[in-house]
C-alpha cells in the first residue's frame, strides 16, 4: 500500500495543509491538522492507502499552485487534479464548481442548475460543505441568492478574505 503525502504552507489567511497521492489532490484547507482534513477523502479512496500520511515542506507542483494563488496568480489551482469520491449529483457539482472563473460566484441555486439539477439547491450546498479539495474546487465561490456568503468549512472570515483576494475592488 501507498503512503499518502501532506504539506502544510503558511498563507496570508493561515495554515493551508494539502493531502496528496502523488500530484493528485485528495483533501486541502485552511487548517493545519492533517487530521482535520483526512474524513472528507471518502473511504474508497482512503482504503487504498497504508494509515500513514507522511509530511513533506513541500510538494512540488501542488506546492506551487497554493504558494502563487495566495501571491496574487488566481488561475494556479486550476491545472492541479483533483480525486474526489461521491455520489452523481455530488461529482457533477465538483465538477461544475471547477469550472467557476476566479473573481466570478454562483448561488447555491445556480450551482444546482450547472449540475444538472436545478432544484436541488440543498444537495449543491451539501456538495460545497462535503467538498474535500477546497482552493482547487473553489466553493468559496459559491454564495446564496441575496448575496450573503452562505457557509464555509474553514470559517467566514476565511471566506471572505478568498472573495476580496479575487475582487480586489469590490
Amino acid at each position: 500500500m501507498k503512503n499518502l503525502a501532506s504539506t502544510t504552507h503558511q498563507t496570508p489567511v493561515g495554515p493551508f495543509t494539502v493531502i496528496v497521492d502523488d500530484d493528485v489532490v485528495l483533501a486541502s484547507g485552511w487548517t493545519a491538522d492533517v487530521n482535520r482534513l483526512l474524513p472528507y477523502v471518502h473511504t474508497a479512496v482512503r482504503r487504498e492507502f497504508a494509515d500513514e500520511v507522511r509530511g513533506y515542506d513541500e510538494l512540488g507542483q501542488v506546492s506551487k499552485a497554493v504558494l502563487a494563488f495566495h501571491d496574487g496568480d488566481l488561475t494556479a489551482p486550476d491545472a492541479i487534479p483533483v480525486r474526489q469520491a461521491g455520489s452523481e449529483l455530488l461529482s457533477a457539482a465538483w465538477k461544475q464548481l471547477r469550472t467557476v472563473p476566479a473573481g466570478t460566484t454562483v448561488s447555491y441555486r445556480e450551482l444546482a442548475t450547472l449540475s444538472g439539477k436545478p432544484m436541488a439547491v440543498r444537495a449543491a450546498a451539501s456538495a460545497c460543505a462535503r467538498n474535500a479539495a477546497a482552493l482547487f474546487v473553489p466553493c468559496h465561490r459559491v454564495i446564496r441568492t441575496d448575496g450573503s456568503l452562505g457557509g464555509f468549512g474553514y470559517g467566514l472570515d476565511v471566506k471572505r478574505w478568498l472573495l476580496r483576494h479575487e475582487f480586489p475592488e469590490g
